[in-house]
């Protein structure tokens, strides 16, 4: 028989479709917007930088190339972020070289890898003469291969990372490459945030990651190999936590491991953030118990649509009933299953009582006595 509980309370808010799921966030830049897009839509955050930004001005590699190009301007600039881009010429004025190197590049064919590297050009008073339509470096590569770049000087604005396969290709085609490397990624200071990232991913204590560059990827890969957790961290990215990117190029570092990787067609913050509203919902679990619709997600319930946080030992129990609904789960199972319980078959009831008075309705799982409990499902 169940257990009596006090009916649900109609002033409980609704739950939003990322209540009840944990989400964690890996970049460095644009943070704070992220987190509030996700938290807005009911999102538990946990962030964790997986990289940091060297400041351009401070970047010796950054005023060594600019130097170089305005000393032997190049015949073509690509432009691969309209922030890199930005960032690269504010850089340049602040070494009162903003005129010069503008100058250098006004003489250049400049080709841009999507609208925001497009728009940034434009806003240096230059103008592009490509643009990709993909937003990728694929379709900036095959329009200069095509064109031909034999005995051509280019400068390749990076974006964080180095890019081996564009600029070899151009190299092998027969150009000279100038590669320019704005806002480089290095791992964290504090790598303590990422490695509780790591942890919280190993331990299932995360329903999704989030990415918004290729560095990320590779410095959460890589801070998980230095303590030893790749393989329970590709685990868990392969089966139970959702890896979520702004885009393919993004992605590419989690693919190479085999990890299942969602991205939305525009490679935009907001656009991430709504292929994330519409995946990880799919996860749940709704069953029809005892009269109501109950709904299961990361780490809580959702009770005719209403939000109920559940503890982590009732969601033990409640996913160990919802493995088996309508039948019985005996004690000594739901035992096994039950974090800090000492073997103690006390600790089983007194988490289910917990469990009931946080579902807030009567009669969603039923006492079996003797034998266990079971989900009330609805026949």
């Amino acid at each position: 028989m169940a257990d009596p509980v006090d009916p649900v309370d109609p002033a409980t808010p609704a739950a939003g479709p990322l209540a009840g799921w944990t989400v964690g966030i890996t970049a460095a830049r644009r943070a704070d917007e992220l987190a509030a897009l996700l938290e807005r839509r009911g999102a538990d955050v946990l962030r964790a930088p997986a990289l940091r930004i060297v400041p351009l001005a401070d970047d010796g590699d950054l005023l060594e190339a600019t130097r170089a190009l305005i000393a032997d301007p190049p015949d073509l600039a690509v432009a691969t972020t309209g922030i890199g881009f930005r960032g690269w010429l504010e850089a340049a004025d602040g070494w009162d070289l903003g005129e010069e190197l503008r100058a250098a590049l006004g003489r250049a064919s400049v080709l841009a890898r999507g609208p925001k590297a497009k728009g940034s050009i434009r806003a240096a008073g230059l103008r592009e003469s490509f643009s990709a339509a993909t937003e990728s470096s694929a379709e900036v590569l095959s329009h200069l291969l095509a064109e031909g770049v034999e005995g051509r000087r280019i400068a390749v604005q990076l974006h964080g990372a180095p890019l081996a396969g564009f600029v070899e290709s151009l190299r092998t085609a027969g150009a000279e490459v100038v590669e320019v490397p704005v806002y480089r990624w290095l791992p964290p200071v504090d790598t303590g945030p990422l490695d509780r990232l790591i942890d919280a991913v190993c331990a299932g204590a995360l329903d999704a990651v989030t990415f918004t560059s290729a560095p990320a990827a590779i410095g959460l890969l890589d801070r998980a190999a230095a303590r030893g957790r790749t393989g329970e961290l590709l685990t868990a990215l392969r089966r139970e936590v959702l890896a979520v990117c702004v885009g393919p190029v993004t992605a590419a570092p989690l693919e190479a491991h085999d990890i299942p990787v969602v991205w939305p067609e525009r490679m935009r913050l907001g656009a991430m953030v709504q292929t994330l509203t519409a995946a990880l919902p799919e996860r749940a679990r709704t069953f029809p118990v005892a009269g109501h619709t109950l709904e299961l997600r990361g780490r809580a319930a959702v009770v005719d649509g209403r939000l109920r946080p559940v503890p982590p030992a009732g969601m033990a129990l409640l996913r160990a009933l919802a493995r088996h609904p309508g039948w019985v789960v005996a004690r000594a199972d739901l035992l096994r299953v039950l974090p800090g319980s000492g073997g103690d078959e006390h600790a089983v009831e007194s988490a289910m009582a917990r469990l009931r008075q946080a579902l807030g309705v009567p009669g969603l799982i039923t006492t079996v006595v003797k034998r266990g409990y079971r989900l009330t499902l609805d026949r």
